[in-house]
């Protein structure tokens, strides 16, 4: 049974739904929304399903509609300040390119729309003006039963779009639900095909699964079906990968991962993906000290170039990007901050990327030796210094200038070591820096 929710958007969906009817066109709420509801969650989005045309749409909502998928018979109709998403009622054929189809037409049986749908609770359908719930494919039975099922054959529906296989996993995870039997045989058969697509496509469903609560039972069963080779390689040979048994008695590298995936509390895609790659350089580096134990010498360094190359195939912007692979390279300094001086100390707290990595650090402890004096000292320091702010550098390269200095390849490092000594406290002003880097020089 649903309980219409008294929102701004199911109103604007309801009178949207009611004008079609009164006009004589059949039309009903579809997919997510409905299954939402059904779970007794509140929707803030609502799509409508109908049997007219785009044509016959523009009719009824003179001036209210306009088509945003020409392709698809795709029209957003703007009630009350609300812009209600409606499709017309499709069937499409031949897939050629596992994502595609090389027809598609519009039907007056709503019935045929929900065949071509993906899974039974998202094709299910609700008359919000009746309210009545109209289930064509046993979604009703399935949400019930806490099953995610294909609509109809399984290997026909995966082969018409390959990323419905990601979004199947994504939908278990998301609800805690099962794959249905067919399902998963289907899935583990074509998760091959995956390899295929885009990396915008993988990387907005991949993200969607890192950021759900069961992000880890997910990866789990993308390594067990096969999609995780299929769209990140990189990560599925983690597993099986050993690790010193005396600082991590979880496992391998992969059990590893996903202990930490189950101890994320904050659903944000950067920390999520820094989560997943950041042992990404450990297969590469496997090997054994003098002693016999397991090492993974410069795996940080190794991890963010592959991390790099990962998220550049993925298409992740620039910004994402070197926020996570910078989490990457840095995830080992933490272990190290007990023996830092003060100016590399606050270097580290003022990072732009501090507070993500610091959570990555946390998550990495507590799922491996669990020894978090690090992590406390962190805090302890944040406590001592709640506004952390770097002073300007005293000089600059255009002062060495000035001063009489030749422009040199060793500026650089040389302003590195005297703005390192500045926040030491070592210089009181300007001239005492100039005099230290001019005396370096």
């Amino acid at each position: 049974m649903i309980v219409a929710p008294d929102t701004p958007e199911f109103r604007a969906a309801k009178t949207v739904a009611m004008r079609l009817q009164e006009a004589g066109y059949a039309a009903n709420l579809v997919g997510g929304s409905v299954r939402d509801l059904l779970l007794g969650a509140v929707p803030h989005d609502f799509d409508l399903v109908t049997v007219a045309t785009p044509e016959e749409l523009e009719e009824v909502f003179p001036g209210e509609c306009e088509l945003v998928g020409a392709s698809f018979g795709v029209s957003l109709v703007k009630h009350g300040g609300t812009a209600i998403e409606v499709a017309t009622a499709r069937e499409e054929r031949n897939y050629l390119d596992g994502r595609h189809p090389e027809s598609v037409r519009y039907t007056r049986d709503l019935s045929v729309d929900v065949a071509r749908r993906d899974f039974t609770v998202n094709a299910l359908m609700y008359d919000p003006v009746s309210g009545e719930v109209i289930d064509h494919a046993g979604g009703v039975a399935d949400l019930e039963k806490g099953v995610i099922r294909c609509v109809g054959d399984p290997e026909r529906r995966f082969g018409e779009d390959y990323l419905r296989m990601l979004r199947a996993v994504r939908f278990a995870g998301r609800f805690g639900f099962d794959l249905d039997p067919a399902t998963h045989a289907a899935l583990k058969k074509l998760s091959s095909k995956c390899s295929c697509l885009s990396g915008e496509r993988v990387r907005e469903e991949m993200s969607k699964i890192l950021c759900s609560p069961r992000a880890a039972e997910s990866v789990r069963l993308m390594l067990d079906t096969g999609l995780l080779a299929a769209v990140l390689p990189e990560v599925s040979a983690l597993a099986g990968v050993e690790q010193p048994p005396q600082f991590h008695p979880e496992g391998d590298v992969f059990t590893h991962t996903c202990l930490m995936l189950e101890h994320m509390a904050l659903s944000a895609p950067n920390l999520a993906w820094s989560v997943l790659l950041h042992d990404v350089g450990k297969k590469a580096c496997f090997g054994h000290d003098e002693t016999g134990r397991i090492r993974f010498f410069g795996h940080e360094a190794v991890g963010a170039e592959l991390a790099e190359k990962i998220l550049e195939r993925l298409r992740f912007s620039v910004a994402d990007r070197e926020c996570i692979v910078a989490a990457i390279r840095n995830h080992m300094r933490f272990a190290a901050v007990h023996e830092m001086k003060n100016a590399k100390l606050l270097r580290l707290l003022a990072d732009d990327n501090f507070a993500l990595e610091l959570e990555l650090h946390r998550l990495d402890c507590i799922s491996c030796h669990g020894k978090m004096e690090c992590f406390v000292y962190l805090l302890d320091k944040l406590r001592e210094m709640p506004e952390i702010k770097l002073p300007p550098p005293l000089i600059l390269g255009r002062d060495l200038v000035a001063a009489g200095a030749a422009p040199s390849p060793r500026f650089g490092k040389v302003l590195h070591d005297i703005y390192e000594r500045q926040l030491s406290g070592e210089f009181a002003d300007r001239d005492s820096a100039l005099r230290a880097a001019l005396e370096m020089l």
